[in-house]
């Protein structure tokens, strides 16, 4: 396993710290399991990158989550917080796609892991016998451990990196050497009339009587260290893999009744611990008989073993609430990738989206990049690879090993470098949207369970793709006509230094109408005007493409006279929409401003001297252009002095709107940002205004920028 980026590398005492750490806050907090997520240096993922106290695979679906998902452990480290949650009934009612997946009783706590820089959470589990809140002395446990945490990383800042399968941490005071067993706990066990098992926490069997193996049909041997549901092939049923997770995760005892081979039943009695699972295994007494109705069962009797299990169906919950919060294609392959590939231990993936009659890939993780190149732009026909008989015919296509797809199409595996396949049609009421090829690096078998989970998936695939491959045409026909409606570049003005910058709002947000221009009006004169249209479609970014002609049509006039024909001109376009807007007549030659505005946030003004500072300026705000009652509206003048050196700043409301906060507030906190950096180079410091502003909230709106400073 590579641990290690650069040239350094996780030293062996450093990860015997992490897991010594591990270890001992869940026996200080009383928690049955603990988890270090570190944030992906590449791309917006939480790895779970040492676990202590689960399987490994049990937590299969959660080795990979998203930063933006809706979930406990992104939140505690977007928010930067401790995150508890200690009901079932709290995460359905907080978090009810996280729920969807894991529908079992238990309480967590997420405590973010922030040095040097944000490295990602530790995660801990308790019981469902944990109460409900936490006590005063538990989260300073919790806290404490995630600094120890964060300061094991320290010292490595370049060496952390997510592994393929996260590395277990044992607990202390515990083995899993079978040999450590008494021998008179052997002898005792030895003499049961029933089988008697012992698991660790991957799931091995670490102990067995001689009672267990005479019922489970193999020798003691042949099942030590061994996973049972892989050496019993009738242990490998949805019936099983439920009641175990429910004791892994719920941590109390289950009992349950189930059918075995040759029309044998069995009661089966699980006893979770913390170093591991306890099990009883003996006929039941309720099985079937010729002369008697059918046993009681205490689960839903088990369907076929090639049937998906519980577990299987919990998670494509879990993944189908995933994909329903997706937006656009590079969320969709985002999700595939990090979520549905490691649920189904698969190494490599690629997407593809019909496009012209041609397969353009879209996504891919786990190839190299020439290989991907060369399998981009095939024909949807074509028959290099199976992509063009799966989406001809709608029937997906499993390869277990190379041979099984050399029968077929010989040139596909050197293609593909990788050894075994899915081929997944993504369609939409007979409509070929395109195909998603899960590979992985070995031979793989693919058994009737997994083809179906598979398949019912490419159907939630093929929904979320179809949607985003729609919402990113939209979003790229608004954003294109946005762009060609601000200027390309700005006019150069004597004595006049400007800086401008345009952010759409976060990802998921329509394009908007925020707009901004600087307007010559000599060599000694400019008009500088900025604004917001109402809304986030394609019809606001048509508008202020109008708003800014209008305002071009009259500069020079004065500011107030400049903002009524604007309003005017709205009032004849019977536009349903309010604009914000902003006026300034700057001159250079006698170093003023005069302004104008129409229910805009005021600019902020910066002059040096031997008391430099940045203060909002008392705009006297006029009434939204557009509003009919208003069409003879009056815009008040406001003056004020722009000496050589000062600063002027115009921004729309996405830089200074936070939720919860007073946005008076926030232009304060913004004039505060702006003075002891307004000496740096316009750029800089336009680029320094919209990061601050980044760190405080997620934008929610669009935001247009606009600095000016006199020479």
């Amino acid at each position: 396993m590579s641990c290690h980026v650069g040239d350094d590398s996780v030293t062996s005492a450093d990860w015997a710290s992490l897991e010594q750490t591990l270890g001992g806050t869940v026996r200080r907090t009383g928690a049955v399991a603990a988890g270090v997520y570190l944030l992906s240096p590449g791309e917006p993922v939480l790895g779970l990158t040492a676990l202590c106290g689960l399987p490994t695979r049990t937590v299969a679906p959660w080795w990979r989550v998203a930063v933006s998902a809706a979930g406990p452990l992104s939140e505690a480290v977007r928010e930067d917080r401790l995150v508890w949650v200690g009901r079932q009934e709290d995460m359905a009612r907080l978090y009810p796609n996280a729920a969807a997946g894991l529908p079992y009783q238990f309480a967590m706590a997420f405590a973010p892991l922030h040095g040097t820089r944000r490295w990602g959470a530790l995660a801990l589990m308790w019981p469902q016998s944990h109460p409900p809140s936490l006590t005063r002395r538990e989260r300073g446990h919790i806290l404490s451990t995630a600094h120890r945490i964060t300061r094991i990383l320290d010292r490595s800042p370049t060496a952390w990196s997510i592994p393929a399968e996260p590395r277990t941490a044992p607990l202390p005071g515990y083995g899993t050497d079978p040999a450590r067993t008494g021998l008179a706990a052997d002898d005792l066990l030895q003499r049961l009339p029933v089988g008697a098992l012992g698991f660790d926490l991957q799931g091995r069997i670490t102990y067995l009587n001689d009672a267990a193996a005479r019922l489970l049909g193999r020798s003691a041997d042949s099942l030590l260290g061994t996973l049972p549901w892989q050496a019993v092939p009738w242990l490998d049923a949805p019936v099983h893999e439920d009641h175990y997770r429910a004791a892994v995760f719920g941590r109390e005892p289950v009992g349950y009744t189930a059918p075995g081979p040759s029309d044998r039943w069995f009661d089966i009695r699980l006893y979770p611990g913390d170093s591991g699972i306890t099990a009883f295994l003996s006929p039941s007494l309720r099985g079937p008989s010729a002369d008697g109705p059918p046993p009681h069962v205490t689960a839903v009797p088990a369907p076929s073993p090639q049937t998906p299990g519980t577990g299987r169906i919990h998670q494509l919950l879990h993944l189908a609430a995933a994909l329903s919060q997706t937006v656009t294609v590079a969320d969709v392959v985002d999700t595939v990738a990090d979520q549905i590939l490691p649920a189904f231990g698969a190494q490599g993936m690629v997407v593809s989206a019909a496009d012209a009659g041609r397969l353009k890939i879209i996504g891919h993780r786990g190839y190299d990049p020439r290989n991907v190149a060369r399998l981009d732009g095939l024909p949807l026909d074509t028959d290099v690879t199976p992509v063009g008989r799966v989406l001809r015919s709608g029937v997906p296509a499993f390869y277990a090993d190379p041979a099984e797809m050399t029968a077929t199409h010989p040139r596909a595996p050197a293609l593909s470098g990788k050894q075994a396949w899915a081929f997944l049609p993504l369609m939409v009421s007979e409509r070929r949207v395109g195909c998603c090829i899960l590979s992985y690096d070995r031979p793989h078998p693919f058994g009737a369970g997994d083809r179906a989970v598979l398949v019912s998936l490419a159907g939630l695939i093929a929904q979320a793709m179809d949607r985003a491959l729609l919402y990113d045409a939209k979003h790229d026909l608004a954003h294109g006509l946005q762009q060609a409606l601000l200027p390309a570049a700005l006019p150069p003005v004597p004595r006049l230094d400007v800086a401008a910058r345009y952010l759409p709002a976060s990802r998921g947000v329509d394009i908007g109408g925020d707009f901004y221009d600087l307007i010559r009006l000599g060599d000694t004169a400019a008009a500088a005007v900025i604004g917001d249209v109402q809304g986030h479609n394609i019809k606001a970014a048509a508008l202020m493409g109008q708003v800014r002609t209008a305002v071009r049509a009259t500069a020079g006039a004065a500011p107030g006279d400049v903002l009524a024909r604007t309003n005017r001109v709205l009032m004849d376009l019977e536009t349903d929409l309010f604009v914000s807007c902003l006026y300034v007549h700057i001159d250079l030659a006698e170093g003023r401003l005069r302004l104008a505005g129409a229910g805009h946030p005021p600019p902020l003004l910066y002059t040096p001297g031997p008391a430099p500072r940045a203060v909002a300026l008392p705009v006297e705000p006029g009434p939204l252009l557009g509003i009919h009652a208003c069409t003879e509206a009056d815009y008040p003048l406001t003056t004020a002095s722009f000496p050589p050196g000062a600063l002027l700043a115009l921004y729309t409301d996405g830089l200074v709107e936070t939720p919860g906060t007073d946005i008076t507030d926030s232009i304060a906190a913004l004039a505060r940002q702006l003075a002891p950096n307004a000496v740096l180079p316009l750029d800089d410091l336009a680029d320094s205004l919209l990061h601050h502003t980044s760190l405080r909230h997620t934008r929610t709106d669009d935001t247009a920028l606009l600095l000016l400073r006199g020479r």
